[in-house]
């Protein structure tokens, strides 16, 4: 009787002891080791807890709904989390969710856009016409790339001297009306650690392309492209260069050192004297000239299986492709 006694005792301790363990587990963030960016959750007028512990948990910022609702009852704050729009991130443990929630009066924030094929300046530009940064603050810090490599370890990729020129992902964002300038660089640089992910890592590896010659060829087929069909054939005439010791001969890469892009190129903007001028120097840029989406990203370490090796601009947008000199010639002739 006493043995069975103690058998209970000790089974009840050690079921005790793994609850606790599994609840303590289970009240801690979701992911307390990758990458911190805010995620904007709403939550409506009139939601009750259980409501909240679904939102929560769809957008992953907690790892149990139920834990999420017992926690909510032993605080006693059932009833008191508050509406309205929230910025959470999944380094909050379970506690800092819901001191969060019954604080409420949750900043303003507010969204901004940037196009795929936007240069600092014109990011910098935009950001300060919706009065988000000031411009040459903004452009400081992108121009300072330490600044940002202890936070983002795919900087240290970088070569010597570089900006995050291609590296603040195009996308549309949602901020606090008073974020800084860090903030948001920090934003859009961890938006981009998300899209550069192992598939593409992996297939630049085998093209033996670093993630620097990547978004810099990506850039130029983003500023080159106009159909997204068309970005593959796009970047499999820039291979084919690249493997034949040919120039790129790309105008996106003039217009960039000009700072301006200008819809007819000069005899004399062909000549002017910087290594991004892929009509004077061989190989890639030192650098991205644009920040491209995850389309070109991809057409750089996916090109099309095709021989091509020229292709010009049609009125349309659209592009036609030739595989010899002749061939460009007569094409471009029959846009004119």
């Amino acid at each position: 009787m006493k043995l069975g006694l103690t058998f209970l005792i000790l089974a009840i301790i050690i079921i005790a002891t793994v609850g606790f363990i599994y609840v303590k587990e289970q009240m801690k963030p979701v992911d307390s080791e990758g990458v911190s960016y805010d995620i904007t959750i709403k939550i409506p007028s009139g939601s009750t807890t259980a409501k909240i512990a679904d939102i929560l948990e769809e957008n992953s910022l907690i790892k149990n709904k139920y834990i999420f609702k017992i926690i909510v009852r032993m605080k006693e704050v059932d009833g008191k989390l508050k509406a309205g729009e929230y910025s959470l991130n999944k380094k909050m443990d379970l506690y800092q969710i819901i001191d969060a929630l019954v604080k409420g009066n949750p900043k303003k924030t507010v969204k901004f856009t940037i196009p795929e094929g936007y240069e600092l300046s014109m990011i910098a530009e935009k950001l300060s016409k919706q009065n988000l940064v000031n411009k040459e603050r903004f452009l400081e810090l992108c121009n300072n790339v330490s600044l940002f490599k202890k936070k983002f370890d795919f900087l240290k990729e970088l070569p010597e001297g570089s900006t995050l020129e291609g590296y603040l992902f195009p996308d549309t964002y949602e901020v606090y009306k008073d974020a800084k300038e860090e903030e948001i660089i920090n934003k859009m640089l961890a938006r981009f650690e998300q899209v550069y992910n192992d598939k593409i890592k992996y297939k630049a590896k085998k093209l033996n392309l670093t993630m620097n010659e990547v978004i810099t060829l990506a850039s130029i087929i983003e500023r080159e492209a106009k159909l997204d069909s068309e970005r593959p054939l796009i970047s499999a005439v820039f291979h084919n260069r690249l493997k034949k010791g040919w120039l790129l001969q790309s105008c996106a890469t003039v217009q960039y050192v000009l700072g301006e892009r200008k819809e007819n190129l000069t005899y004399d903007d062909l000549k002017i004297d910087s290594k991004y001028n892929t009509y004077l120097y061989k190989g890639l840029p030192p650098g991205p000239i644009a920040s491209p989406g995850l389309k070109s990203i991809e057409a750089a370490v996916e090109p099309a299986n095709v021989d091509y090796m020229f292709f010009v601009v049609n009125k349309d947008g659209s592009h036609t492709f030739s595989r010899s000199f002749n061939e460009h010639v007569n094409a471009k002739n029959k846009n004119k």
